[in-house]
C-alpha cells in the first residue's frame, strides 16, 4: 500500500493537532472555565464545518442513522469532557496522563468483540510497550495518585473508545467529513447547556486568546476529527489508528520544547524512545501477519 493511500498520513496529522491542544489549552484555561472552553472549542469546529458541508451541499445523515451521530457526539464529545474534566481536578497531571493512555488498550479489546478484530502476538507485545513507555514518559520524576479521580478518568477512556468504535462503523456509509461533522454538531448541541457561562467569560478575554481558540475549534478539532474519521475509513483495523494516540504525550513533550522551550528531561527522551519503539513493532507485526496471510491465499 502506497504511503499516500494508507492510515499514516491522516492519523499523524490527528496526533500533531492534538499534541497542541494540550499547549493551547493551557494558555486558554487562564480565562475560561474547562466547560466554558469545551463548549467554545467545538462551537468555532461546528461553525467552520458547517460552512464546508453546506459550501461542499453534503448529504445530511440518514433516519436511521441519527441516533449513532448522536451517540458518536455524546459519548465522544459531551461525555468525555465532563468525565475527563472531573478526573483532572482531582489527580496528577501524570495519573491522568497514564488512565487516557489506557484508550488504545480498551479500543482494541472492544474492537476484539464489537468487529471480531484480532492482533497478533506482537501487536499486543507492542501495545503493552506503549504503555510502559507512557508510564515512564510521565511517572519517572511525578507519581501516580490514586482516588476517585481514576475512576473517572477510566470513564473518559472508555467514553473515548467508543467513540473510535462509533467512528469506525459511521465511516463504512459515510465519508470522513460527514462523519466527523455530523458527529462534532450532535456533540456541540449538547454541550450548549455551557454556552451561557462560555458567553459571561469571553469580555474578559484578551485579544490574543481568540486566535488560541481558532487553534483549537479548526486545528485541534475540525481538521484532526477529520482526518482521524479518515483513518479508520482507511486502516483494515480500528486498532491501528487508535495505536497512535500512545505517542500524544512524547510529541506534546517535543511540542513543548519547540513552543515554549521546555527542555525534555531524561523521563521524556527515553520513555519517548519507548513508545515510538513499540509503534514501529506494532506496524511490522501487522504487516507480518498480512503477508503470512496472503502467502496462505
Amino acid at each position: 500500500m502506497k504511503f499516500k493511500d494508507s492510515f499514516h498520513p491522516y492519523a499523524m496529522v490527528t496526533i500533531l493537532f492534538w499534541s497542541l491542544a494540550y499547549a493551547f489549552t493551557r494558555l486558554t484555561l487562564q480565562y475560561f472555565s474547562a466547560f466554558s472552553l469545551g463548549f467554545l472549542r467545538y462551537f468555532i469546529a461546528s461553525c467552520a464545518l458547517l460552512f464546508i458541508t453546506v459550501f461542499l451541499r453534503l448529504k445530511p445523515p440518514h433516519k436511521k442513522d441519527i441516533p449513532w451521530f448522536f451517540a458518536a457526539g455524546g459519548v465522544g464529545f459531551f461525555l468525555y469532557m465532563i468525565a475527563f474534566n472531573q478526573g483532572q481536578a482531582v489527580v496528577t497531571a501524570a495519573t491522568g496522563s497514564i488512565v487516557i493512555a489506557t484508550v488504545p488498550v480498551i479500543t482494541a479489546l472492544l474492537a476484539r468483540f464489537v468487529y471480531q478484530e484480532h492482533l497478533t502476538k506482537i501487536q499486543w507485545v507492542a501495545i503493552f510497550l506503549e504503555f510502559a513507555g507512557v508510564a515512564v514518559l510521565t511517572l519517572m520524576h511525578s507519581t501516580f495518585s490514586l482516588n476517585h479521580g481514576v475512576l473517572w478518568l477510566l470513564l473518559a477512556a472508555l467514553f473515548l473508545s467508543l467513540y473510535n468504535l462509533l467512528q469506525r462503523r459511521l465511516t463504512k456509509t459515510y465519508t470522513a467529513l460527514q462523519t466527523s461533522a455530523y458527529s462534532i454538531f450532535f456533540g456541540t448541541l449538547l454541550l450548549a447547556i455551557f454556552a451561557p457561562a462560555a458567553v459571561r467569560e469571553l469580555p474578559h478575554t484578551p485579544p490574543i486568546h481568540f486566535l488560541y481558540l481558532a487553534v483549537l475549534g479548526i486545528g485541534s478539532s475540525a481538521i484532526a476529527y477529520v482526518s482521524w474519521a479518515k483513518a479508520f475509513s482507511k486502516a483494515a483495523q480500528t486498532s491501528q489508528v487508535s495505536n497512535y494516540m500512545f505517542v500524544t504525550p512524547f510529541l506534546t513533550s517535543i511540542l513543548g520544547f519547540l513552543i515554549a522551550r521546555e527542555i525534555p528531561n531524561v523521563a521524556t527522551l527515553t520513555g519517548g524512545s519507548i513508545i515510538m519503539f513499540g509503534v514501529l513493532l506494532f506496524h511490522l507485526g501487522g504487516k507480518s501477519t498480512a503477508k503470512t496471510r496472503t502467502s496462505r491465499n
